[in-house]
């Protein structure tokens, strides 16, 4: 009895024990479903449930996070371009000195005023967007020696005349470049670089971009190989291949090219005529002539225009030339609104290479002579309506049916001593 009561008292206390420790673990709430207290700091933003079958989409994260959600901006629209309209002119041959030997003096009569011979003109390139001529001079202030029967050396101050005039591109590649051999090409070119005047040299082709934009290709060329100067067809419509492949706006060749005071090309210069439209063909818009020392028509040919001469314009060789008609070409060219560029209108602006009478205005037209030293180096536009007006114009629009000029260089320096 003894050992059957203390077994039991030894399992009850067992039982107390157990009973205790599992008190002391959390046993009994476990049992009956009771929870431990957490505290639970609530999320800003709770993560939304992700499906284990989708991959998870990365975010780029604002790199400057605002505390504060702010209203979305609204972009600006994109202004749409505009079309826009540019003039382009075109004068004839600038000449700004006299030939040593030869009593023309340029100087002189310019008398310090760089502005002087461009005065009477001067409103017609304030505003335009670029103006293109044939420079017949070399600017340089060494002495250098020529062998040629006639040469044109400027003091290079004398590029003012250019500046002041508001001419931007002229084109070296003609009979006068080599004047003073390679001294006098790169004393020029070096002028011309210092007072901001662009140019092109021969066979030379180059992209310029006008002050709003344009991008203008040019290729200038002087070819010696023919009488009449034709230009070189294959130098020629490769340049405007290259050129093609740069994409500008516009392509100019700028020929040196023709007969001296020949008023009809087609006549006299039909190979060099052909080679103008084949230029145009190959994808120039405008060819450029100069040599002739007279006015030659304007051809509009497949979309292009060729000026087969613009004659003379400021001409400091001669004190009375024979041909005393000049003229500024105006040609207007449009951008639209994608960018592309096409011609437009043009007009013609026919002037004397003078602001001097050519003719004595007291004598009957008939009898009319001519003064021997009319030319002031200062062009002027002719007035409307007037004779003069309707000669020069017709020369350079096609209509002109007098016979060509004569040059006789024979003793001429002796003759003007």
């Amino acid at each position: 009895m003894k050992k059957v009561l203390g077994g039991f008292i030894f399992i009850f206390a067992l039982l107390a024990l157990a009973l205790l420790l599992a008190l002391r673990g959390g046993f009994l709430d476990t049992f009956f479903g009771s929870r431990p207290v957490v505290d639970v700091i609530p999320s800003a933003a709770p993560a939304a449930a992700t499906d284990a079958l989708t991959p998870p989409v990365h975010m780029t994260p604002d790199p400057t996070p605002s505390a504060e959600p702010t209203a979305e901006s609204t972009p600006e629209p994109t202004p749409e371009a505009e079309p826009e309209s540019f003039v382009l002119s075109f004068i004839g041959d600038l000449t700004l000195t006299g030939s040593p030997g030869v009593p023309v003096d340029f100087e002189g009569t310019m008398n310090g005023d760089f502005g002087y011979p461009f005065s009477n003109v001067k409103q017609y390139f304030l505003d335009d967007e670029y103006t293109f001529g044939n420079l017949e001079c070399t600017f340089s202030d060494q002495w250098l020696s020529s062998i040629e029967y006639f040469n044109f050396r400027a003091p290079t101050t004398s590029a003012n005349i250019l500046t002041e005039g508001g001419v931007d591109f002229v084109t070296t590649a003609n009979n006068h470049s080599d004047d003073f051999n390679n001294a006098g090409k790169r004393d020029t070119w070096e002028t011309l670089e210092n007072y901001g005047v662009a140019y092109g040299k021969n066979d030379e082709a180059q992209i310029v971009t006008t002050p709003s934009g344009l991008k203008i290709g040019i290729y200038c060329h002087y070819n010696k190989d023919y009488g009449d100067y034709r230009p070189d067809e294959e130098k020629a419509l490769a340049a405007i291949r290259e050129l093609k492949e740069q994409g500008p706006d516009l392509i100019i060749c700028m020929f040196h090219m023709g007969i001296e005071l020949n008023y009809y090309p087609e006549d006299k210069t039909p190979e060099t005529c052909k080679i103008c439209r084949r230029c145009i063909d190959e994808g120039a818009d405008i060819v450029y002539g100069s040599h002739p020392h007279c006015l030659q028509p304007i051809e509009e040919y497949n979309g292009g225009l060729i000026f087969y001469s613009m004659g003379n314009f400021i001409f400091g060789g001669n004190s009375m030339p024979s041909d005393q008609d000049t003229a500024i070409v105006q040609l207007t060219v449009h951008r639209d609104a994608s960018g592309n560029v096409s011609l437009g209108d043009y007009t013609i602006i026919p002037c004397c290479i003078s602001s001097k009478p050519v003719t004595d205005p007291s004598l009957a037209s008939g009898v009319r002579g001519r003064y021997t030293a009319y030319n002031d180096f200062r062009p002027t536009p002719y007035e409307e309506g007037t004779e003069d007006y309707a000669r020069a114009l017709s020369k350079i629009d096609g209509t002109y049916d007098g016979p060509d000029g004569k040059a006789d260089y024979t003793n001429w320096h002796e003759q003007h001593g």
